[in-house]
């Protein structure tokens, strides 16, 4: 059982499962109790909901194995979509 353990610690998915974790605490605490400009703090939980999506993608969904195309086809597309959803926020 400890053999299990020990694998699962040094696993490469249980690390990015645990920082997809961390992610979510972070962005929780900077959405509830932030002591930032609103403003600012939208922009980095955005920002850090889509690495969450990029680690989601890449590990979970195996676009890290995809072919070149398909994975800079989905960096482009969160990095897109991140960025316009940023600037329509901070536009209105």
């Amino acid at each position: 059982m400890i053999a299990q353990l020990t694998f699962l610690l040094k696993n490469r998915i249980t690390a990015v499962w645990l920082g997809l974790i961390v992610a979510t605490l972070v962005s929780w605490r900077i959405g509830t109790d932030h002591g930032l400009h609103a403003s600012l703090a939208t922009a980095v939980v955005l920002v850090v909901a889509f690495v969450k999506v990029r680690f989601v993608g890449a590990y979970f969904m195996e676009l890290r194995a995809a072919p070149a195309w398909l994975r800079a086809a989905f960096e482009a597309y969160c990095l897109v979509v991140c960025t316009a959803l940023i600037v329509m926020y901070l536009a209105v």
